[in-house]
C-alpha cells in the first residue's frame, strides 16, 4: 500500500490495532499463526433441538457428544480392550465423579488401575486434540491440572523422556491427585470432542428441569441458540409480559411440572394456589387435570387442576386485552370470552356455535369479560414481581439473548426452529412486526429478532417496551409467527369444546412445501446461502413409527426434533435426532430413549444411537472453509495493512 491509499479512517483503525501488535515482527508472527490455523481441520459441530426440559437425557447426550466419544474409544481400543472395558471407560468420561465413587465402592480402584486408566484417558485426549492448536487445548484444561495434563499429552514415547514421564505419573499417584487427574482429563475430552454446540430451540417446558439445561449451556465452551416458541414464552415472561407469564404457568401446570418454576427459579405459586382454592374450590375442573410428562405428578392432582383453570382464565383475559391493542395481528377471532352465551352455555368460534363442556366461570363478568377481578389483579402483580426478581431466570434469559436469535447462518447452513412463514402459493408470508409495516422472508425474521430484543431491553414502561413484550407473545402463538407455524393455538377449544373439529390447528403452508427441494433452495438463497448448504430445522416431531423421515426436500432440509421429550415418544417411536458435522461428513444420529442417569453410571447403559450419513465431504474441510476462516482472512488482511503502514512510515512501531 502507498501512503495515499490509507484513508483517515484506515489510520485510526490501524492505530488501535497497533496497541496489540506494536512492531512489524509481532504483526508478522500473528499473520503466520493465523494462516497456519486456517490449515487445521474444521472443528466438530453438534446440533440438538427440542430439549423440552429433559435435563438428564440432554446432559447424557452432551457428555457423550451423540456417540462421538464412544466411537473414538472404539477406534482406539477396539482390538485391545473388551466391550465391557470400553463401556466402563466411556462412562468414566461421561460421569467421572460418580463413576469413580462407584468403582471405589466396588473395590475396582487400585494404583495399577489408576495408572492404566490415566494413560488410556491421555490417549483418548490426544485423539480429540489433534484438530486444535496447543493454545486451544491448553485453554480447555483446568488451571490447577493444566501443566500436568500438558506434560502427559506431550509424551511421544521417546526413550530420552521415559523416566521423566514415569516420574510424573508416580508423583500424581503418591500425592493423591489421581482422582483429580481422571476428572480433569474426562472434562477436557468432553470439551475437545465438540468444537461448537447448536441448540435449535425449545429448551423449556414439558420436562422437569429446563433450568438445569440452561446452567449447562451457560457454562459450555461455545454454544448458540435459535429461539423456539417455548423459549420465547419464557423470554416474554422474564420481560414481564403478563400474557407470557400466564402462558408459562399454564404450560407448567398442564404437564404437572412446577419444579422449574419453584425449585429452579424460586418463583412461588402460592398466590395462584390461593386464587384457585378461593374461586374454583368446588369446581371438578375435569378438563384441567395435568398431563403425564413421564414424571410423577403432584401429590394433589385436583389442586393442580384448579391452579390450571385459574391460570388459563387469566391467560384468556390477558391475551384478549393484548389482542385488542394489536388489531394488526389479525387475531380478533381468538378473543372468545365475549362470545360465550352464559345462559345457553355455548360459545361462538368464528362462524360456528358450540356447546360448552362447562360454564363455570366465577371470575368472568359477562359485561366486561376481559377485566381481571381484584384478586386476579393482585395475583398477577405478585407473580410479575416474582418473575422480575428471579435472578437465575433473568440471567438465563439474558444468556438466551446474547447467545441466541431467530436464526443462524453458520458454515453455509441455515439453522432455525420453526418455519419461514408462507402463503398457500409458496410465497413468503408477511409478519405483522409493527403497526406500520408487514414484511416477509428474511427481512421479516430480522425485524422479528429486533422486536424480541426491544421487548426485553427497551425502557420498562415505555411504549416500545410494551409493543416488544406483546410481540414476544405473538412469536409464541401468532398465526404467521416463524416460531409457532400454525393458524391458531386452540387452547380454549380443547378445554371447553367436546367437538374435536374445533381443536384442529392448521399448520402453516411451509410444512406442505417442506419436502420441495426448490422451496428449500429458495429459502437458502433468501438468506444469502449457496445451494450446497442445508436447512437444519426443529419444532415438529418426526413420526418415525409412521414412516416419516427427518431428511426432506431432496436432502436439503433436516428435521432434528425426533422426540427427546417423553411426552412425544409414544408418537415418534424414538427419543430424538441429533446431527454431527465433522470435517469429513455430516451425520444424522437417531437416539433410543434414555433410561436414567443412575443406570448409565451403574450399568454403563449408554443411549443406543444409530448414525446415518447425510453427506460425505469431497475433501476434508479446513478452518479456511468455515465462517471462522473468513474472519481469520479478514484479520490477516488487517495485519498486512498494519505491516504496510509500518513500512511506509504512516504508523510508527512502538517498543514500549
Amino acid at each position: 500500500m502507498r501512503d495515499d491509499q490509507f484513508t483517515d479512517q484506515d489510520v485510526r483503525y490501524l492505530q488501535l490495532l497497533r496497541k496489540q501488535y506494536r512492531t512489524i515482527q509481532e504483526a508478522s508472527a500473528e499473520v503466520a499463526h493465523l494462516r497456519a490455523v486456517m490449515r487445521l481441520p474444521k472443528g466438530t459441530e453438534h446440533f440438538l433441538s427440542d430439549l423440552h426440559g429433559e435435563h438428564a437425557a440432554f446432559l447424557h447426550i452432551l457428555h457423550n457428544a451423540s456417540g462421538v466419544i464412544k466411537r473414538k474409544i472404539n477406534d482406539l481400543y477396539g482390538d485391545i480392550l473388551s466391550s465391557h472395558e470400553r463401556d466402563m471407560l466411556s462412562t468414566l468420561i461421561y460421569y467421572p465423579d460418580e463413576k469413580l465413587a462407584l468403582l471405589k465402592k466396588k473395590g475396582v480402584v487400585t494404583p495399577e488401575w489408576y495408572r492404566l486408566t490415566i494413560y488410556r484417558l491421555v490417549e483418548v485426549c490426544k485423539v480429540c486434540s489433534v484438530k486444535y492448536t496447543r493454545k486451544r487445548v491448553r485453554n480447555a484444561m483446568p488451571r490447577e491440572m493444566g501443566a500436568l495434563i500438558e506434560e502427559l499429552l506431550l509424551n511421544d514415547g521417546t526413550p530420552d523422556k521415559e523416566g521423566y514421564h514415569k516420574e510424573v505419573m508416580q508423583s500424581i499417584l503418591e500425592t493423591g491427585q489421581a482422582d483429580a487427574m481422571i476428572i480433569a482429563l474426562s472434562r477436557v475430552i468432553q470439551t475437545l470432542a465438540i468444537d461448537r454446540l447448536h441448540i435449535i430451540g425449545d429448551i423449556f417446558d414439558r420436562g422437569p428441569r429446563a433450568d438445569l439445561i440452561m446452567d449447562a449451556l451457560e457454562n459450555y465452551h461455545q454454544v448458540d441458540v435459535q429461539w423456539g416458541n417455548h423459549d420465547i414464552a419464557w423470554m416474554g415472561a422474564a420481560a414481564l409480559s403478563e400474557a407470557c407469564i400466564a402462558q408459562v404457568i399454564v404450560t407448567s401446570v398442564k404437564y404437572g411440572n412446577l419444579e422449574t418454576l419453584e425449585v429452579g427459579y424460586g418463583i412461588s405459586m402460592r398466590p395462584l394456589t390461593t386464587l384457585a382454592m378461593t374461586c374454583y374450590g368446588d369446581d371438578p375442573c375435569a378438563e384441567f387435570l395435568p398431563r403425564d410428562n413421564g414424571e410423577d405428578l403432584h401429590e394433589d392432582e385436583m389442586e393442580l387442576a384448579r391452579m390450571h383453570k385459574a391460570a388459563a382464565i387469566l391467560q384468556f383475559k390477558l391475551e384478549g386485552q393484548l389482542l385488542e391493542r394489536h388489531p394488526e395481528y389479525g387475531m380478533e377471532s381468538r378473543r372468545l370470552l365475549h362470545h360465550i352465551d352464559f345462559e345457553k352455555k355455548t360459545v361462538q368460534v368464528e362462524d360456528k356455535t358450540y356447546p360448552l363442556r362447562s360454564c363455570l366461570f366465577p371470575t368472568i363478568d359477562p359485561a366486561d369479560p376481559y377485566a381481571l377481578t381484584a384478586q386476579e389483579r393482585e395475583v398477577m402483580d405478585r407473580l410479575t414481581l416474582e418473575f422480575a426478581h428471579s435472578e437465575k431466570l433473568q440471567r438465563h434469559v439474558q444468556f438466551l439473548y446474547s447467545a441466541g436469535g431467530m436464526y443462524l447462518r453458520c458454515n453455509g447452513n441455515l439453522l432455525y426452529h420453526g418455519c419461514i412463514p408462507m402463503e398457500e402459493d409458496g410465497s413468503f408470508a408477511a409478519i405483522p412486526v409493527n403497526k406500520r409495516a408487514r414484511v416477509g422472508g428474511r427481512a421479516a425474521i430480522d425485524a422479528a429478532d429486533k422486536m424480541a430484543r426491544q421487548g426485553y431491553f427497551a425502557t420498562l414502561g415505555s411504549a416500545a417496551r410494551r409493543d416488544g413484550q406483546d410481540f414476544l407473545w405473538y412469536l409464541g402463538s401468532g398465526p404467521n409467527s416463524p416460531l409457532f407455524g400454525k393458524a391458531k393455538m386452540a387452547t380454549f377449544e380443547r378445554y371447553f369444546i367436546a367437538d374435536k373439529a374445533a381443536h384442529v390447528e392448521v399448520k402453516n403452508p411451509y410444512y406442505e412445501y417442506q419436502n420441495d427441494e426448490e422451496t428449500a433452495l429458495r429459502i437458502l438463497k433468501e438468506f444469502g446461502l449457496s445451494e450446497n448448504g442445508f436447512i437444519i430445522n426443529g419444532h415438529v416431531p418426526v413420526k418415525l413409527g409412521q414412516g416419516e423421515s427427518p431428511i426432506k426436500a431432496g436432502g436439503r432440509l433436516l428435521v432434528i426434533d425426533g422426540g427427546l421429550s417423553r411426552a412425544y415418544q409414544p408418537v415418534t417411536g424414538i427419543a430424538g435426532y441429533t446431527l454431527i458435522f465433522t470435517s469429513h461428513e455430516l451425520n444424522l444420529v437417531a437416539h433410543q430413549p434414555f433410561e436414567s442417569t443412575a443406570s448409565a453410571i451403574s450399568a454403563e447403559q449408554d443411549i443406543h444411537s444409530v448414525q446415518s450419513l447425510v453427506k460425505q465431504m469431497p475433501r476434508r474441510l479446513l478452518i479456511a472453509d468455515t465462517d471462522e476462516g473468513d474472519d481469520l482472512r479478514a484479520r490477516v488482511d488487517d495485519l498486512m495493512a498494519l505491516i504496510a503502514a509500518y513500512r511506509s512510515g504512516v504508523i510508527k512501531e512502538s517498543r514500549n
